[in-house]
């Protein structure tokens, strides 16, 4: 039976950590996962379950959490006839294998390495949030035969390993290759329904001693914080929403690129020991 007293501690993070991310997801539509990975693991640290497997926990809940919100994103953009379905079908082999291989990867791999990874791979977000032009374009259409089926892998891979959606990588790949912002956005959910799926299914069966990981936990997924999570987001959301409506989403994105920026470097800080 695990401690009341830190049961409600470990509650009260969450909700909080839901509540960002919520609020972030609405006003800027980035997704929940370049938040909720680096807020997981100062959580459960802080809650005393450290440990080399602890980023294993934190990738496998949040894309967890991932399923329920593309979906959720998926039907609300179909209604408005904004996903590519095109696009989401021939992306789709591609991006679930290299999702698998993503978590597969994951199970192997020590937390300080995962949190090196995650640490480069947000910077590079980061820094596209932050200094990336909507006029860049790497071709006029979406690539097709080698080159998709090299990319598709890589878009799931990556996304695994930082425990996020399709919106990080899914969305500047089809801006950069001409696909309308709203419909890269609303594609890119579908993405993230594709990564987030074989990947849970893989870490609900991955082996972490009971002894050092949260309590509710799945093989590497925290129920509590699943839960919290989608609870809090489903509030939280719509306010983002309304506040995106009501404030210039543009250089708020600017201040959470260099948020997103500094995460990325104390993380990498963290894994090299300084």
């Amino acid at each position: 039976m695990p401690d009341i007293s830190l049961l409600v501690m470990m509650l009260v993070m969450l909700m909080a950590i839901g509540a960002f991310a919520g609020v972030l997801a609405g006003l800027l539509g980035v997704g929940g996962g370049i938040v909720l990975v680096p807020a997981f693991f100062y959580a459960f640290k802080t809650l005393g379950y450290d440990s080399p497997q602890l980023m294993q926990i934190c990738l496998a809940t949040s894309l967890a959490t991932i399923i329920v919100t593309s979906v959720r994103s998926v039907l609300s953009h179909n209604k408005k006839g904004a996903v590519d379905w095109e696009i989401l079908r021939t992306w789709a082999p591609g991006i679930a294998l290299g999702a698998v291989v993503g978590m597969l990867t994951v199970a192997s791999l020590r937390s300080s390495t995962l949190q090196l990874i995650f640490g480069c791979l947000a910077l590079v977000v980061g820094l596209y949030m932050g200094l990336g032009k909507a006029h860049w374009r790497l071709g006029q259409e979406m690539p097709k035969g080698l080159k998709r089926a090299t990319l598709s892998p890589g878009v799931g891979f990556l996304s695994v390993l930082m425990g996020i959606g399709g919106g990080s990588f899914g969305v500047p790949l089809m801006s950069l290759h001409n696909v309308p912002i709203h419909r890269a956005v609303a594609t890119a959910a579908g993405f993230g329904v594709i990564i987030a799926v074989p990947s849970v299914i893989g870490f609900l069966m991955l082996g972490i001693d009971p002894a050092v990981r949260p309590p509710f936990t799945i093989g590497a997924v925290n129920l509590v914080a699943f839960g919290v999570i989608i609870a809090m987001t489903l509030i939280t959301a719509p306010l983002g929403v309304k506040l995106a409506h009501s404030l210039d989403p543009k250089p708020l994105k600017r201040v959470f690129a260099v948020f997103l920026t500094l995460v990325a470097l104390n993380m990498l800080r963290k894994a090299l020991g300084y």
